[in-house]
């Protein structure tokens, strides 16, 4: 079986996609322009990242993983191996903020020593219910012509 698709870095495009041959060129430009690469101009169907300046590397391992992810057979650099993709950077934390965390985590676990009591106040799902009125209110109504209320 050979590859649907290869990408590699061209020394005058950039990071640039081809498909193979056996494969439907509109289909193929359809999957490629999802992943930002755009036809190169005079060069039938070669496709180029677009805007490679901005972080062209890992955008282009991305469409390797997700093309390999759809079952297509996908040939790439060495360097553009989804591999080799750092993943998304991940904050430092301070030794103790790890330690203070697991202390906190055992201290909920364990029991307490003080008594349970029960709570004061309704639950939120309770509506309160209003104090009957001290007065009875009076309601009038007067009659029309045709016998009807107004």
């Amino acid at each position: 079986m050979s590859d649907h698709f290869r990408f590699r870095a061209h020394p005058e495009h950039g990071f640039v996609a081809t498909a193979a041959p056996s494969f439907t060129p509109h289909l193929a430009e359809w999957f490629l322009v999802r992943e930002q690469f755009e036809p190169v101009p005079f060069s039938p169907g070669l496709y180029r990242l677009t805007e490679p300046e901005r972080d062209g590397l890992r955008r282009t391992r991305q469409a390797v993983h997700d093309l390999r992810s759809l079952g297509y057979s996908v040939q790439a650099d060495i360097r553009l191996a989804p591999s080799l993709s750092a993943g998304p950077p991940r904050p430092d934390r301070p030794n103790g903020l790890q330690e203070r965390r697991s202390r906190l985590a055992q201290a909920a676990a364990g029991r307490t020593t003080q008594r349970a009591t029960p709570p004061t106040t309704s639950p939120p799902s309770a509506r309160p219910i209003p104090p009957k009125p001290t007065y009875a209110p009076t309601v009038h109504l007067t009659a029309s012509g045709s016998g009807r209320f107004r």
